[in-house]
């Protein structure tokens, strides 16, 4: 099937193409304008119905009237000379936000998106209680804002809210602040606009002038990128239309996601088959090219489709997680690779087959022979010595393994981290004089189940329950449902409320302290960012014993069946195992211990797992199938692992690279999680490739020789019947 796939793309070059490029950008172009309708704001939403935190939603917007994708909003006014702010101060502040509160924010139009895919967030702000602090220094406004945060629409509405606001409390001499989850995003996606930029440039500078290294030719250090952007579009945007069609919502992540995994491993592949085509037409200098790009892919792409399966197994038992992010997010990653799959096996091979050695102009590399290189030198030193080379990998892995002592996990959520915004800036100046909780709130909700009416003073002895514990540093009077089946009590914590402290108080003593003195006759449910984060650290933590063993043991299968050898994958396996434990370990001495932070992320073992594990056997099954390629012509074993190297080490180093440097893009971004996720990918992906791959993995095969394929031993020496191995000559060097 695999070389009927890619004999036809072969065949029918021009076709192919044709048809990927408008599939492309016009998949490409839907994703981009229908993204932030596919998309689910707020983690809430993902919770299993099951948790505390997830009925607590349920109540908000049962009794409460709560939308799902409502934006709380704290606006911060006080008095331009600094001074304490009188009763008229107090009148006029209310007065103008009596004004605001009747008056429409318009979005602004945009320039960049057809008005056909705009949805329009124009709306009338709603006010709620206003208060003032003890000092007297600043009173706070309540707003909301409905709308998915990650729509440039919703995000526009706000700034166009936030800057009439401005200007109208201005007119009146007094100065404004606004925080809230919103108005962070703006803030940080104003701050940080530049930033991504440039990394995006730097990140495209350094793929393309890897290429130009390499291959010393402009066209194949464009063409992949070219074509791995157009696919990438067009499985984002393949996933955003299925999310739509079946009413699936996607984390607002998830978009960005898949381009940044598609990138890496589209030119991941796409090196693999421009390595080994250039290694056919050196060997043969008669051979068309559309003839060496149809063998070329169809032995290369049984090698691609086996690494491919094994990141969509890996990511596919996602589908089995019980937090809902997770089980979307697999299944999105999988379609996506599968696209760049069908890519790999259809367009790839089509542009080989249309360039031919045109691939590779204006460079001579196709007329001399490659000088012998690190590459070379490497594979000699794994077949010469190949105990002490294992023995050097497992310390390089092991030493960084050690940091897996101690390691904690942090569950509160990544803000703008070190990055002071406006956002942030505001939010400060109010926890100096108020509980650090007041712009973000722990709600009790408690519903009669018994069919009676609640009142306040049913309410009264859990309230004061509440405020005797630890950490509460205020309770705000009890509010009642106009249905009068339930009331609502907004704690105030003393601690940030997205900070660890907050979670394990919530967690704890304060959902402790509900259950023992709730009224007779009622439910109560602990809701707010601080609960919510503490629901989703366990149901992510159940998900990850379950994830871990069903992708190893897909994994493990997909080796089996490519490989066809009991031994060989296990040895992959335990390798990759190594690899997984020296990156998380090296997370933590970063992150837990020289940046003193409370520990590493807590989704960070499950992405390390997925993307580590998954992406580095790519490079492991590539070595591995040459190896046996190798090893099927009469001689040592040892001498079929050196050519093997010598062979797949620069593409394997070369993809490397690339992918490292997709991923390390992540680490510049100002939310610590995210920064974690770029460092420590970036950092597996190099062990897998240079450590993993290079070494450790030929340094054992060469050891166990043929019975590395056991009960399959290929190539028997049998020179009468075997083909006569490779000349070494044609391997290229690690660079050339």
């Amino acid at each position: 099937m695999i070389r009927g796939l890619t004999g036809f793309a072969t065949r029918n070059p021009w076709k192919v193409i044709a048809l990927w490029t408008v599939l492309g950008i016009a998949l490409t172009v839907l994703g981009q304008a229908l993204a932030f309708r596919a998309t689910q704001p707020g983690t809430g939403a993902f919770l299993p119905p099951s948790y505390d935190a997830a009925a607590a939603l349920e109540a908000a917007e049962e009794h409460f009237g709560a939308v799902p994708d409502a934006n709380p909003l704290t606006v911060l006014v006080a008095r331009t000379d600094g001074e304490p702010l009188s009763p008229a101060d107090e009148r006029r502040i209310d007065a103008e936000a009596s004004q605001l509160a009747r008056q429409r924010v318009e979005m602004p139009a945009s320039e960049d998106t057809p008005p056909l895919f705009v949805l329009d967030h124009s709306q009338v702000p709603a006010f709620g209680p206003a208060m003032t602090a003890p000092d007297r220094s600043f009173r706070l406004l309540s707003v909301e804002l409905t709308g998915n945060p990650a729509d440039p629409g919703m995000q526009d509405t706000y700034r166009a809210f936030r800057d009439h606001a401005r200007e109208v409390f201005a007119k009146a001499g007094l100065r404004t602040g606004f925080t809230g989850a919103l108005a962070e995003t703006v803030d940080s996606d104003e701050a940080g606009r530049i930033r991504s930029m440039v990394v995006g440039l730097v990140m495209v500078g350094m793929i393309v002038l890897l290429h130009v290294l390499v291959f010393r030719s402009v066209l194949a250090a464009l063409l992949p990128l070219l074509a791995v952007s157009v696919i990438g579009g067009a499985a984002a945007g393949l996933v955003v239309a299925a999310a739509m069609l079946t009413g699936t919502g996607l984390a607002p992540s998830t978009p960005g996601l898949i381009n940044v995994v598609l990138v890496g491993i589209g030119i991941d592949y796409f090196l693999f088959l421009l390595f080994r085509f250039r290694e056919r037409l050196r060997a043969d200098p008669g051979e068309s090219g559309r003839a060496a790009a149809a063998e070329v892919a169809g032995r290369v792409g049984t090698a691609i489709t086996s690494a491919a399966l094994t990141i969509v197994a890996a990511f596919a038992t996602l589908g089995v997680a019980s937090f809902g992010q997770f089980r979307v997010l697999g299944p999105a990653i999988a379609v996506s690779v599968l696209v760049m799959l069908a890519s790999s096996l259809t367009l790839m091979p089509a542009l080989l087959a249309v360039c031919g050695r045109r691939m590779f102009w204006p460079s001579r590399a196709l007329q001399r022979r490659p000088r012998a290189g690190a590459a070379a030198r490497i594979g000699a030193l794994a077949a010469r010595r190949p105990l002490a080379l294992v023995l050097a990998c497992t310390v390089v892995l092991g030493v960084p393994a050690a940091g897996l002592i101690g390691i904690r996990m942090d569950y509160g959520q990544g803000g703008a981290g070190g990055e002071r915004t406006a956002a942030a800036r505001t939010a400060a100046e109010i926890t100096r004089a108020l509980p650090a909780g007041v712009s973000d709130p722990v709600t009790v909700f408690v519903t009669a189940a018994d069919g009676g009416p609640l009142t306040a003073g049913r309410l009264d002895g859990l309230a004061t329950a509440l405020a005797g514990v630890r950490g509460v540093g205020q309770v705000a009077p009890p509010v009642l449902s106009r249905d009068g089946e339930a009331g609502r009590l907004d704690l105030f914590l003393s601690d940030d409320p997205q900070g660890p402290q907050a979670r394990d108080l919530v967690a704890g003593p304060v959902r402790d302290t509900v259950a023992a003195h709730r009224p007779a006759g009622t439910e109560a449910h602990v809701g707010g960012t601080a609960a919510l984060f503490a629901d989703v650290s366990t149901a992510v933590g159940k998900d990850l014993r379950v994830v871990f063993p069903v992708a190893a043991a897909l994994i493990a299968l997909i080796l089996f069946l490519l490989l066809r050898s009991l031994l060989a994958p296990v040895v992959l396996m335990l390798a990759v195992g190594l690899g997984f434990a020296a990156t998380l370990g090296a997370s933590a001495l970063v992150f837990q211990h020289a940046a003193d932070r409370p520990g590493v992320d807590f989704t960070l073992p499950l992405v390390l797992f997925l993307f580590v594990v998954a992406l580095g056997t790519d490079y492991n099954i590539l070595v591995s199938d040459r190896i046996r390629e190798e090893m099927a012509h009469p001689g040592p074993a040892r001498a079929a692992v050196a050519r093997a190297v010598r062979h797949t080490a620069p593409a394997i180093a070369t993809a490397g690279l690339v992918l490292a440097a997709s991923f390390a893009s992540l680490a510049v971004n100002p939310a610590p999680s995210t920064q974690q996720t770029g460092f420590a990918t970036a950092l597996g992906i190099l062990l897998s490739a240079f450590v993993l791959s290079i070494a450790l993995v030929p340094a054992l095969s060469a050891l166990l020789g043929r019975a590395l394929w056991w009960p399959l031993r290929p190539g028997r020496p049998s020179p009468e019947t075997a083909a006569p191995a490779p000349a070494e000559a044609d391997a290229p060097a690690l660079t050339g």
